[in-house]
């Protein structure tokens, strides 16, 4: 257990397949404060792991989160780089008790685990390069067959022709934008698309 002068903070992810947390607790030891997300599907997307957020925004330059494995802090190396990053950025050490590692910030960091982070960056930026190159082969795909439809509109038709409507009424299409929540591309592309036919 390394030494540390703030708070010893955990970091607690339960799933749907393991939902006692009581291993996870135990490996990492007696904590000032725990933050426990209860998973509830196995795409749960960073942004809505609120104890993490809230862990995120609570610790303080000098507090160690601890966590019992870097697959309970993140789902892939890309999340877990970037939780990692935001961490020790704010001056708190990270430690995952089953892979024997910890990140520190500054001048406490040790050489070998910062050469790590480093590794674990490069790795997130391949995955993230590779699903953009999967996902560019799956649109060129999609395009040759003639499938490719693009994002699917958020706005349904009646929506569509209310944003046409203003528009026609010469409501400025800054302020139409902002009322609908869209970007002003999006409402053009809208006010540019065919109407449907009325049924």
């Amino acid at each position: 257990m390394m030494k540390h002068s703030g708070q010893r903070v955990a970091y607690v992810r339960v799933s749907t397949l393991d939902q006692n947390p009581a291993r996870q607790l135990e490996a990492v030891g007696e904590c000032d404060r725990i933050f426990t997300d209860h998973e509830r599907g196995t795409r749960e997307r960073l942004a809505s792991r609120v104890q993490l957020e809230e862990l995120i925004q609570y610790v303080r330059g000098g507090d160690h989160v601890v966590v019992a494995s870097m697959d309970r802090l993140a789902r892939s190396v890309i999340d877990l780089n970037e939780v990692s990053q935001r961490i020790v950025a704010k001056g708190v050490g990270v430690e995952f008790i089953k892979e024997r590692l910890t990140f520190l910030a500054g001048a406490e960091a040790d050489p070998f685990a910062q050469f790590q982070m480093n590794l674990m960056g490069s790795f997130a930026q391949f995955e993230r390069e590779m699903i953009r190159q999967r996902q560019a082969e799956g649109i060129a795909a999609a395009k040759k067959r003639g499938v490719y439809k693009g994002r699917a509109r958020v706005h349904g038709d009646e929506q569509v022709r209310e944003m046409r409507a203003q528009a026609a009424q010469g409501i400025p299409k800054a302020r139409i934008a902002r009322e609908w929540g869209v970007s002003r591309s999006t409402l053009y592309r809208y006010l540019e698309e065919q109407p449907p036919l009325p049924l």
